[in-house]
């Protein structure tokens, strides 16, 4: 969760509304139909779990989705995930920043301050 908090400073400090982060499968799983995504940057381990339905239900949705993972290099993770971008963890803050560019296609959404 350290990581994800880490991340989600990164892109709120880019003017990036972020939604989650969500620690467990079944909470990103109950999460994703109530909520209006650009796109999605799921971890591949939630709590242990494999995030594949995670990952499956965003697709389906329509949602562009970034995964991150420790095991982002494996053949058979690569193989997986079907061709989606990946980044690998330890994440870079600029590559991530390029893959949201080429991923999400849009600005980043401002969030007013009062």
């Amino acid at each position: 969760m350290l990581l994800a908090m880490d991340m989600e400073d990164h892109l709120v400090s880019r003017g990036y509304e972020v939604c989650g982060p969500y620690g467990r499968v079944g909470q990103a799983l109950e999460a994703i139909p109530q909520l209006s995504l650009a796109g999605a940057i799921a971890d591949l381990n939630l709590a242990g779990e494999l995030s594949f339905p995670v990952i499956d239900c965003l697709r389906q949705h329509g949602v562009p989705v970034i995964v991150c993972s420790g095991y982002a290099e494996l053949p058979q993770v690569k193989a997986r995930l079907d061709g989606l971008p990946l980044i690998a963890k330890p994440w870079s803050p600029e590559r991530l920043d390029d893959l949201i560019a080429q991923t999400f296609h849009h600005e980043p959404m401002r969030v007013r301050r009062r």
